[in-house]
This record gives C-alpha cells, structure tokens and sequence, in this order.
C-alpha cells in the first residue's frame, strides 16, 4: 500500500538534552528542497546535486544568520527508511541548535510527524511489513540483550516467515475447496476431507508451538514486576539495595522507615527484573501515613507477577507473617530467609505454605543473591533461551493466532461432520484474515493509530 501523503514531515530523532550530537531527520517529497534553503554545504556544491548516503559538512543558516555547524545526510527514494527522500542534520546535542533547526525546517515547509510516523511510512511504502514495524519500537525499548535479540529476529522477518509458510498451506486448501465448490458440474476430484485434517492438524501445532513460547518472550519484552514485602524491619530495602548495587533505599533499626514504594530495574540473566520494595505490612498500624504505605504495598501486590517475602530467620514467624502469607495465596512467591549471619530461629516454614522456592539470605553480609536470582530466573524460564530460536512476544500476535486456531478447529469439525465446503471455505478465510492481520496485510486505521502511538517522536 503506498502512503497517500505529498506532505514532509520532520521531527528530533535523538532525546533533547546536552549530548554530543542530535539528529532533526526530515522524510517526504521535499526533504531535499527544504535542507536546500537551510543548510549551506562546505564543498559549495547545491544539495540537490549531492550523492545518495552521502555525509556533508555545513552550516545551518537562518537567512545569513549562522546557527549551527552540522553534517548532513542525504538518503534518495527509494533506498531510504521510509522509501522517501530522506535528510538527517546532526547538529551539536543541545536543545537551542536542536529546536531551532527543526523551526527553520517548519518555517520552510515541513510538518512536525506524529509519534512513530516514520515508521508507518516505511510500512505503507512496503518496505517493513507490520510486524516488523512493531519490532522496531521493541528495539528502541528493549532492557536486555535477550530482549534486543527476540526484537531484532522479528524485524528480520522470522514471524513473518512463520506466518507466510501456514498462510500458504492454508491458500492451497482453499483453492482446491473453492475449485470444487466453482465447478460442481465438471470431472473434478473430489475434495479429501481426510487429507484437508491431516494438513490443518500440522498447522495447528506449529501455530501452538508458538504460543508456547510467549510467556518466555512477554518475559523478555516486559520484565517481571516483582514486589519485595514483609512486615518492618526484616531487611527488605537492605535487599533491594544490594539487589541494584546501591544505596536506593533508606535503612535503619527502626521498623517503618520504608513508607513510600521505591522502584528499580536490574538484569539478570538477560531479563528484566522490575523491584518494587514496597513499606513493611502489618495487620494494624495508628500511624496515618504508615497507613498509605500499606496500602500502596497491597496495591503493589496485586500488579505483581513475582512476590520475594522476606523473613527474618533470626526469629520464629509471628502473626505478621502469616496475615502477609494470606495475601500471596494466588501469586508465585519466593521466601528470602534474610539475616542467615545471624543465629537462625526460624526452623519450619512449610506452615506458610505459599512458596515456589526458597533461599537463605544476608543482606547485610552479601551472601545467597546469586543462588535468589537463579531461583527467580529458574521460576520463569524453562528451557532454552537461545534467541535464535522464535520467541513471540506481543500479545496483538498472540490474540490474532489463537482466532486462527480456532477458525481452524471449526475447518477440522465441518470436514468430520460432512459440512458444506461453503462453510469451510468461510473458516479457512477467516484463518487467513487472522494472520494476515499479524503482518499487516489487512490495515485499519484503528489499529495502525493504537500500534504507532506507542512510538516516540521522530522514529
């Protein structure tokens, strides 16, 4: 599908701020004609007659007001991102050269582009389908190397691929039904019902096995938001500080200091780990802004995917303890017993009965953090974790092959109750629809405008 737009659009494609360099990049018909009017080359040479990936040293000038020395890009329709003529100025990185670049470029025609706008255009010129084009927004927000490797194999096309090769399986049942269907009264073979669920039955389970592989890759996408709680004083900021590698949280003697949640993300293992150390829970409390803590700790518990409770294993539990373990009946829970430096009292805690794991831990000595974070990293993860292998992270895609499964489960039922090939012509389309939907191919405007505004500015 080509863009219906003759407008140019520029954008700040670098994060505003003091930096060695900022990039204002300009796409469309007249990015060329604009730079023209703003930029004057060092070699003397009209940008016009520039070569294509050329890099060229020049000036900004508002009028014959110098404002920035700059190196100018130039990539020509239609070898370029968005398959349009595209300028890059990178100017010096801070924010007055920035703005009034991009000013001169709207002074001079350019519109300012919406979130992700030039992504979208390189998807309506065919140069990405979508799927890549939401990948390229997961490069930009990827936390770990894992999570930068599942979003670099999709913009590689590795779902499209997948997609690709069951879409054509399906198309070629489709067509053998649509013949019979078209040509009742000619010598045609008939169709082979049996044969139709044996190929379904095939693309079924390779749709199913990559649905197995999304909670892995949601995991490497988003991270695991994990709550640290406890009631006071059992060293749940000392942990989270020796967690992050720093001072982050205030701890003292005293029980309660931890009002407020304090939230942090660390890497292990290649996967995001979201900390939240939330204030100390107990059942009663008279102090009002103690209060708000508590209830901002329970709130944070329910958002969590990983609750880490903490226990002083220099004590027996006590009714805290259990009031807390109430409320992790339905989450994945493992027991830190801090303060193993110390002479341990706490010998049975299978009475709580709401773990997954549990480690020895000292905070204050530095000891069991590696064998926490391979229990945490063994919950999640089974498994390889080899990025080369498809991992599918995004829940739009996860949705679309499930509606694929089922159109395809409804196929399967029609064959083996002697159906009408109209009805199973009308599943095996909306089987095709449904991954079509993944890459694109069947574009709404609704969905284009909730996929590109997750976008920043200027990519």
């Amino acid at each position: 599908m080509k863009i219906n737009s003759d407008d140019t659009i520029v954008a700040i494609s670098t994060l505003v701020g003091e930096a060695g360099i900022g990039i204002v990049r300009l796409s469309g018909p007249d990015a060329i004609i604009i730079a023209s009017k703003i930029f004057k080359p060092i070699a003397k040479k009209p940008v016009k007659e520039l070569p294509s990936f050329s890099v060229n040293l020049g000036k900004v000038i508002d009028n014959k007001n110098f404002v920035d020395e700059v190196l100018l890009t130039i990539m020509k329709s239609p070898k370029s991102y968005t398959r349009e003529d595209v300028v890059e100025i990178s100017c010096h990185g801070g924010i007055v050269p920035l703005r009034k670049t991009l000013e001169l470029c709207t002074k001079n025609g350019a519109r300012l582009a919406d979130p992700g706008e030039f992504t979208k255009r390189a998807y309506l010129n065919g140069r990405i389908d979508l799927s890549q084009a939401e990948a390229v927004c997961d490069i930009i927000k990827a936390k770990t190397d894992l999570a930068l490797s599942c979003a670099v194999s999709q913009l590689n096309g590795s779902l499209t691929r997948i997609v690709d090769k069951q879409k054509n399986i399906i198309t070629d049942i489709l067509a053998a039904i649509e013949v019979a269907i078209d040509y009742t009264e000619e010598d045609v073979p008939d169709i082979d019902k049996f044969d139709i669920i044996k190929k379904i039955n095939g693309i079924e389970k390779e749709l199913e096995k990559i649905l197995l592989t999304f909670q892995t890759g949601k995991i490497f996408k988003e991270g695991i938001r994990t709550a640290i709680v406890g009631k006071p004083n059992v060293g749940k900021s000392s942990l989270l500080n020796i967690l992050i590698g720093q001072d982050r949280a205030i701890v003292t003697e005293i029980p309660g200091t931890t009002r407020d949640v304090i939230e942090e993300m660390i890497n292990i293992f290649g996967i995001p780990l979201i900390l939240m150390d939330t204030a100390g829970i107990r059942k009663h409390s008279y102090d009002a802004v103690e209060k708000i803590g508590i209830e901002r700790a329970r709130n944070e518990l329910k958002n969590a995917d990983l609750v880490i409770f903490v226990l002083d294993s220099s004590n027996e539990l006590s009714a805290e303890d259990f009031h807390i373990a109430e409320l992790l009946s339905s989450k994945k829970v493992i027991l830190v017993l801090n303060k193993s430096d110390l002479t341990r009292k706490l010998k049975d805690i299978s009475s709580l009965r709401i773990f997954d794991s549990s480690v020895f831990v000292s905070a204050k000595k530095n000891t069991g953090i590696e064998e926490l974070k391979k229990a945490i990293y063994d919950l999640f993860i089974q498994g390889d974790t080899n990025t080369s292998n498809f991992f599918l992270t995004n829940m739009r895609h996860k949705i679309l092959i499930e509606n694929t499964i089922n159109s395809l489960k409804n196929v399967k039922a029609s064959c083996e109750n002697n159906i009408s090939e109209e009805f199973i012509a009308l599943d095996l389309r909306a089987a095709l629809n449904s991954l079509g939907e993944i890459t694109g191919e069947i574009p709404t405007e609704e969905i284009l405008n909730r996929i590109f505004s997750n976008f920043c500015v200027g990519k």
